[in-house]
Parts: C-alpha cells; sequence; structure tokens
C-alpha cells in the first residue's frame, strides 16, 4: 500500500497561508523574503512547500543575490546549461520572451528532468510582467495518480521512462544532440517516483523530457505517455496563478507539473528562476 501523508501534523507557523484551490497552490501573505531574518521562517515555509505543492508571494522587492540567498535556504543550486557563461549570477536563470521571442513553455512539464537528481524545486520571480496574460498553471501529480484505476497504477508502478535534454534544448542551444548528451547523457527514471519527503505516488514523466518507455514497443510507449500526460490537463487537479512585478512561485518540482501560458505575445514578459537541487527519483514499493 502506497503511504498516506498526513499534512495535518506540517507545522507552518504563523503564516498566512491562503489555499489557492483544494488540489494544489497557496499564497503565503504579508512576509518579506529579503528580511534579515528569513532563515528564521524557512523551516515553516519548507512546510507549506510540502502542503500544497506550490506556494506564492506578492510584492516582493529582491536583488538577484537576496533570491539566490532565499533559495540557499533550502539546500545547494543548480546552474542550468542555458545560463550565460559570462552572466555574474550563475545560479539566475533568465527567461525573457516579446516581440521577438514568443514564449515556449506552454506545455505541462518538470524542470529538468533529464539530470540524474533533478531538481527539488525552482523558485521563480516576475520582474516583468505583460498587462494581461502570461499566467502559470500547475498540477498535482500526486493527485493525478491517486486517479488512476487500480490496474493501470499496477502497470505502472514497474516501468520505467527515459528523459532527454536534447528534446528541447538542442534547439534552443543550437546544438547536436550528441554535444548534449556528453555532459548530460539521457536517465531513467521510474514511471511513478515516491515523494522523498512525503512518501506519496507521483506521474513522473512529461511532455518536454520524457522520450519513451523501456520494455515497451514504440506503440505502447507512446499510447500509454499520451495517457499519463493527459492527466495533468485534469482541471480539477490544477491552480492558476497571475502574475503581478514581484510576485514568486516556489514549486515542489518532485510533485508539481507546470505550464506556462504563452498568451501575451507580442507583450514582453521576464522572469529568473533559482532552482534547488535535488536527488535521484526512485520508487518505494
Amino acid at each position: 500500500m502506497a503511504t498516506t501523508f498526513d499534512r495535518s501534523n506540517l507545522d507552518t507557523g504563523a503564516l498566512d497561508i491562503q489555499p489557492m484551490t483544494p488540489a494544489v497552490g497557496a499564497e503565503i501573505l504579508g512576509i518579506d523574503l529579503a528580511a534579515a531574518n528569513i532563515a528564521d521562517h524557512i523551516p515553516a515555509i519548507r512546510a507549506a512547500l510540502l502542503k500544497h505543492g506550490v506556494i506564492f508571494f506578492r510584492d516582493q522587492d529582491m536583488t538577484q543575490e537576496q533570491h539566490i540567498a532565499f533559495a540557499r535556504g533550502f539546500g545547494e543550486l543548480e546552474v542550468h546549461p542555458a545560463t550565460p557563461k559570462d552572466q555574474a549570477n550563475p545560479e539566475v536563470l533568465r527567461i525573457a520572451h516579446g516581440p521577438k521571442s514568443r514564449g515556449q513553455e506552454n506545455y505541462w512539464h518538470s524542470d529538468v528532468t533529464w539530470r540524474e537528481k533533478p531538481s527539488l524545486g525552482s523558485i521563480l520571480m516576475a520582474r516583468e510582467v505583460p498587462e494581461v496574460g502570461g499566467d502559470t498553471c500547475f498540477a498535482n501529480m500526486h493527485m493525478a495518480y491517486e486517479r488512476l484505476s487500480q490496474q493501470m497504477k499496477r502497470m505502472c508502478e514497474g516501468l520505467t521512462a527515459v528523459h532527454d535534454i536534447a528534446r528541447v534544448f538542442a534547439g534552443r542551444l543550437d546544438k547536436a544532440p550528441a554535444d548534449l548528451h556528453e555532459k548530460f547523457p539521457p536517465v531513467r527514471h521510474p514511471v511513478i517516483r515516491t515523494h522523498p519527503e512525503t512518501g506519496e505516488r507521483v506521474i513522473y514523466v512529461n511532455t518536454a523530457f520524457t522520450s519513451h518507455i523501456e520494455g515497451l514497443s514504440a506503440e505502447e510507449s507512446r499510447w500509454l505517455l499520451a495517457h499519463l500526460y493527459k492527466t495533468a490537463m485534469d482541471t480539477e487537479v490544477q491552480c492558476r496563478f497571475r502574475w503581478r512585478k514581484g510576485s514568486i512561485a516556489f514549486w515542489d518540482n518532485r510533485v508539481c507539473q507546470h505550464l506556462a501560458v504563452s498568451d501575451y505575445f507580442p507583450a514582453r514578459r521576464v522572469m529568473e528562476r533559482v532552482t534547488v537541487a535535488g536527488d535521484a527519483p526512485y520508487f518505494q514499493a
């Protein structure tokens, strides 16, 4: 039997938390993430992240250095291969779109599943936003797993999928897949992973980086992946966040997928992401 995680035991301290939907997401009000005593609040913020999957903060005025310092409270940080090598703060991934660049993140995905140890979470800050549009949607992939039939759960729990950086970044970085694979070879992750802190089971394949499921024919793999991808599209496992300048979203990449709605072209949308490193996914039978 899968572990049932009791969220009522999580100590979120005195945080003012406003849930977004019953499934996923919550706003945390009245907190300054750049405050000198922010370290005192890290345990409660981490508990809120585990409880809600993704947490949101408004009206934050943070430098890149403060953004990095806050993220370091949750673990070691990653440097994304798309970050320019001469950038002053390599931990910050700038995602900017405007009249000459239409948004390309408009599909359900988990970040960097092409790593052997994908990220724990991403902390995304809005630097410039369009007047309207550019929302981000989030899906609770544990809840999506729970909605599978028992037979589908049993079949998927024994399967392994391959994740490949080249599916997205060969084109974006203008590199041959073989060149990317020298540093980031395709990796194998369980189709259903166990969350390392909650013990919950989570669907862990995504449209961006999953290439195929091992041990199935190409047709079987395509069919099963398409079925699992659709589970993130269920509005009853989702929330939708409308950005303002200074807003921050911090999502648990181990349980959430997200989709950036690219409906604002040709307006500008500039975001900065700092990513907390994670662990190798596993399935606990």
